[in-house]
């Protein structure tokens, strides 16, 4: 129940907030303004337009399937809603605490699929089936390789729960840092006992990560489930209203889990990133339930302007070149550092 009435404020929050960071980051890409009137340097803007689509009438097409039609915005909701519930913003938040909440995890997100085939479906629109199904295929394709990247993160660590991940980069044992046996900075804690410094795969494996978590998200240039260009807007196409404005604050929630997701699997979840010096040790003050809720999320919310970055900078892919992706250099890198990770932890120990 805490997490629940934590959750939805800061997710109502947390969109408003990203998407006028995306519409300033597409206007400084692009050498423009962006929103200026609404508010100082346009800030109320996104909440004029939430109050727009809160007295929006809702249409629905006489060909639409009702009840699947109105069950699919809520279950594209409640499964992101659900995974932000099980993960832990702080040692006095952990979360569902759950031993195989990573397993878990995974299995809440792949029921992301029927909501979104559900809602193209129930639409009774060619645009919106097309959506739906190059949806279908793209977040069945790039679920591999996230599941492998997790999967190295696992062995590593030696757990499923999401708390003894975050946990296990606090102190690190001693004697190896970057996978360099002897060497000791591991020690002093804050970053260099994240993952992504205490193993040589796990950098290009964290990279493969947040190019799979762009597809899952559908975001560009992996956004052909809702390619204005040629499906007008996708799966959501006969969406208006409240019901697309839940759909929308789905993504952006979506978003904002991959990169929780990435924070606790490669840089340290809610630890303080400052190492021990000598005998100064700022990592003990920079500790705390509300730090702890602060440096998830500012780690978190850079890793979401990177994917704001992301979609302004790199053109859209076609769906044979985002299923190449996949099969073809995605899913085989990650068996070779899987394999290369557990003959690596194999030798460690």
């Amino acid at each position: 129940m805490n997490s629940v009435l934590f959750i939805l404020p800061f997710l109502l929050t947390y969109t408003v907030f990203a998407v006028y960071a995306e519409r300033k980051v597409a206007a400084f890409i692009q050498n423009r303004l962006g929103p200026m009137e609404v508010g100082y340097y346009g800030l109320l803007q996104t909440v004029a337009d939430l109050l727009k689509l809160f007295s929006k009438e809702h249409i629905s097409p006489g060909q639409a399937r009702p009840l699947l039609f109105r069950m699919a915005p809520v279950i594209i909701f409640a499964v992101v809603f659900t995974g932000l519930a099980l993960l832990p913003v702080g040692p006095a938040w952990p979360g569902a605490g759950l031993s195989s909440g990573l397993f878990f995890l995974l299995a809440i997100l792949s029921l992301e699929i029927p909501g979104i085939l559900m809602a193209g479906y129930a639409s009774s629109n060619k645009y919106s089936t097309l959506g739906a199904i190059r949806a279908v295929a793209q977040i069945v394709s790039y679920e591999i390789p996230l599941g492998l990247t997790i999967l190295c993160v696992v062995i590593f660590s030696g757990t499923l729960d999401l708390n003894e991940l975050i946990r296990s980069q606090a102190a690190h044992a001693p004697g190896y840092w970057f996978g360099i046996p002897g060497i000791d900075f591991a020690k002093s804690g804050g970053f260099f006992s994240w993952n992504i410094f205490l193993m040589p795969t796990f950098l290009p494996l964290f990279v493969i990560f947040f190019i799979c978590s762009l597809a899952e998200s559908n975001r560009a240039p992996f956004d052909l489930p809702e390619a204005e260009s040629e499906l007008v807007a996708g799966f959501h196409t006969e969406y208006s209203g409240f019901p697309w404005a839940v759909i929308m604050l789905a993504e952006y929630a979506m978003m904002l889990l991959t990169s929780v997701l990435a924070v606790i699997l490669f840089f340290g979840g809610y630890q303080s990133p400052f190492p021990a010096i000598g005998n100064f040790n700022p990592g003990l003050v920079t500790t705390g339930p509300v730090w702890g809720i602060f440096w998830l999320y500012s780690k978190s919310l850079l890793l979401v302007l990177v994917q704001i970055w992301v979609r302004w900078t790199f053109p859209r892919v076609r769906i044979n070149q985002l299923l190449t992706i996949s099969w073809k250099y995605l899913t085989p890198a990650t068996i070779i550092l899987f394999l290369f990770t557990g003959v690596w932890k194999y030798f460690l120990n």
